[in-house]
């Protein structure tokens, strides 16, 4: 492993995952939920202010799932009156529910987890002294540049008079849309596994008390 990432919890955990008999890919939902060298944690154990986040990523996975089954609907039957309102609630939910657990995560428990991770010397070697909090908050950029392209494409393609021109963006945008509940699934994993887990081991009874009263 290149020494420079040796410390960064998510990295570290992805090669392992390569070190197994069998090749396990980090962006496979499936094996995700049961990779090797995961931490297993008691959620009634985990301080408040974290277990709502993970309460919260057991609402995401509804959705998801939700989401996943009409995009496999409509590639398969097409768009319909039905499928519409699942798409506008799915994409009502993301604006909402998912922008606001990410903002609880990047103005409250990020900041303090990626100072102590750097004290703690989990971190990537180099100035930028890289932890998996800054790996999460790309992730959510990703998140939010996804869910925009695959929601123009849905939209746009109920726009188009051309038939062939309206499947292939069809196709494009339930291609986009699968990518993302694939990313976010991977996301929550992470979040629940590494830095979730992190955070309780690693931040005070005190500490995450003063993040629940912002």
């Amino acid at each position: 492993m290149d020494k420079k990432f040796e410390k960064d919890p998510i990295r570290r955990f992805v090669e392992k995952k390569g070190t197994s008999d069998e090749a396990l890919s980090p962006m496979d939902p499936p094996d995700a939920y049961s990779p090797p060298n995961s931490e297993n944690i008691d959620k009634e154990s985990l301080h408040p202010m974290l277990r709502d986040l993970v309460t919260d990523h057991s609402h995401l996975e509804q959705e998801l799932k939700t989401f996943e089954d009409v995009l496999l609907h409509m590639q398969q039957e097409g768009i319909s009156p039905d499928s519409n309102s699942k798409l506008k609630h799915f994409f009502e939910f993301f604006d909402h529910s998912v922008w606001a657990h990410n903002r609880k995560e990047e103005d409250l428990l990020f900041p303090i987890l990626k100072k102590r991770l750097v004290e703690k010397g989990e971190h990537s070697n180099g100035d930028e002294k890289t932890t998996c909090v800054d790996i999460l908050l790309n992730e959510h950029a990703q998140f939010i540049q996804i869910s925009a392209v695959s929601f123009n494409l849905f939209a746009l393609c109920t726009r188009l008079p051309d038939e062939k021109s309206r499947l292939i963006v069809l196709d494009s945008a339930i291609e986009q849309g699968k990518d993302l509940v694939e990313k976010m699934r991977l996301h929550a994993f992470r979040e629940d596994n590494i830095a979730i887990p992190l955070a309780q081991k690693h931040l005070t009874t005190e500490e995450l008390d003063t993040l629940i009263s912002v």
